[in-house]
C-alpha cells in the first residue's frame, strides 16, 4: 500500500499531515471514494464509521486496517466539513492532490460511494467493501485479511 501513496502525504481528520509509509505498513486498506454532497455516501459513512471504530477500538489484538478517504467534494472546505461532521478517525488524500483522479481511474470508480479494499501492493481484494460491510458486518474483515497476505493472529 505504501507504493500506492509513495511520495505523497495523507491528512488526518484533525488536519495533521501523515506519512503513508508509517501508517499503512502491513495493513489492509479501504480506499473510500465519497463526498459530503452525495446522499448515499452520507447514508453509508456512519456505517463505515461504526465498522472502523468497532474493528480498531473493540477488537483485541488491534486489527491491521486503515481507511483512506478520496474526496469527490466540490471544495477543500466541503471536504473538511464532511470529515469533521461524519468521518471516523481515518486518513484522507488532501483535496488538492490531483492523484485522486489517477486513483479513480486505477480502481475504475464510476459512482460513489465506493469502498475498495486493497492489499499492500495496491491490488484489489474486493471492490464491494460497502456491500460486504452492510451484509456481513465485522466478519467480512477476516476474508479481507486472508486475501491481503498479512499474517495476523486475529480472532473474532
Amino acid at each position: 500500500m505504501v507504493d500506492v501513496f509513495r511520495g505523497r502525504l495523507l491528512v488526518s481528520k484533525d488536519g495533521r499531515r501523515v506519512d503513508p509509509e508509517e501508517v499503512l505498513q502491513n495493513k489492509v486498506v479501504g480506499l473510500y471514494f465519497s463526498a459530503g454532497w452525495c446522499s448515499p455516501c452520507r447514508d453509508f459513512t456512519p456505517v463505515l464509521c461504526d465498522f472502523y471504530t468497532e474493528l480498531l477500538e473493540e477488537t483485541q489484538p488491534t486489527v491491521p486496517f486503515e481507511v483512506v478517504f478520496i474526496s469527490s467534494d466540490h471544495s477543500a472546505e466541503e471536504m473538511a466539513g464532511y470529515m469533521r461532521a461524519m468521518h471516523g478517525d481515518w486518513l484522507a488524500l488532501p483535496f488538492h492532490d490531483p492523484y485522486k483522479h489517477d486513483l479513480k481511474k486505477k480502481y475504475n470508480i464510476t459512482a460513489i460511494p465506493k469502498l475498495v479494499i486493497v492489499k499492500q501492493t495496491g491490488e484489489v481484494i474486493t471492490d464491494k467493501g460497502r456491500k460486504q460491510i452492510r451484509d456481513k458486518g465485522l466478519s467480512c474483515f477476516r476474508n479481507w485479511l486472508e486475501g491481503a497476505d498479512i499474517f495476523q493472529n486475529f480472532s473474532n
